[in-house]
């Protein structure tokens, strides 16, 4: 089955309707159109009816997840029947802290379980065992919130919590994404972010505006450099192994099968992203 990648994420306010327009024009590879945080309460009822209008009209190479509101507001009971009836790529579900909560929402559509407090970062494992996850979605915002810390340029502070998240969720065969990045006009920093979660295992970068789209894909995506290093570990082991040898060695580097497996894996990411064209 071919990679699905998803290295850039982006958020949508339901209520939003030219964004909910444009974001047919971009490059990003998943969106998640946000009943939740980003609509206020008045709101939410006709965000719903966008956002339903929106998935049913569709989004061509694009997969398309819905964030409901949680189960214990006043709108999460609407928010997952009109999930129900649209049919999304996914539900996100906000703030999961139990693997109880994910069971409870049983409507056959994969369910991207968000990471957002301490409790939740504790019982990671469990989420990810809890039939139909998806996928672990950090939600660091408020986990700094939470844990009373400070937004640190390198986030220190927060590197036990990514670990964990993306441990629990690669344990689980499940797809890991990062918290969003707030400071518009801290590209640099932005930059820093999506190396850091890439580094730690993390398969994308969730987003708050389209101009992060493109550092997102480059950093997420395969270099041409990458690509040259995967076809030829695979030439030598491919070499190694017709000699009857379970190792190769290639510019003094030791090449075993799990190396091999990663090279195919990162060849298949970077003939997928070719295909969408972005």
């Amino acid at each position: 089955m071919p990679t699905l990648p998803r290295r850039s994420v982006l958020y949508l306010p339901a209520s939003n309707a030219r964004a909910l327009e444009k974001a047919r024009e971009l490059e990003a590879d998943a969106l998640i159109i946000d009943l939740e945080d980003a609509v206020a309460p008045e709101a939410k009822p006709r965000a719903r009816e966008m956002a339903t209008e929106a998935i049913r009209a569709g989004y061509p190479g694009k997969e398309v997840a819905l964030r409901v509101n949680a189960a214990d507001t006043p709108w999460g009971d609407a928010d997952l029947e009109a999930a129900y009836r649209c049919g999304p790529d996914a539900i996100v579900l906000p703030k999961v802290e139990t693997a109880q909560e994910v069971r409870e929402v049983a409507l056959g559509i994969p369910l991207w379980a968000m990471i957002e407090t301490p409790r939740g970062v504790l019982a990671a494992h469990e989420i990810a065992a809890a039939p139909g996850v998806a996928a672990l979605v950090m939600g660091t915002s408020d986990l700094v919130r939470d844990l009373r810390a400070r937004p640190v340029p390198g986030r220190e502070n927060l590197l036990y919590a990514l670990s964990r998240v993306v441990t629990c969720a690669r344990a689980h065969g499940l797809e890991a994404l990062d918290g969003v990045h707030l400071d518009l006009e801290d590209a640099e920093g932005f930059e820093r972010a999506c190396v850091q979660g890439r580094d730690l295992g993390f398969g994308g970068k969730t987003l708050i505006h389209p101009r992060q789209i493109e550092t997102a894909n480059r950093v997420f995506g395969v270099s041409p450099e990458e690509v040259a290093w995967a076809r030829r570990v695979l030439e030598a082991y491919r070499a190694a192994r017709a000699e009857g040898k379970g190792v190769a060695v290639l510019d003094g580097r030791l090449i075993e099968n799990l190396h091999a497996a990663e090279a195919e894996r990162l060849l298949e990411l970077d003939r997928v992203i070719r295909e969408r064209g972005t």
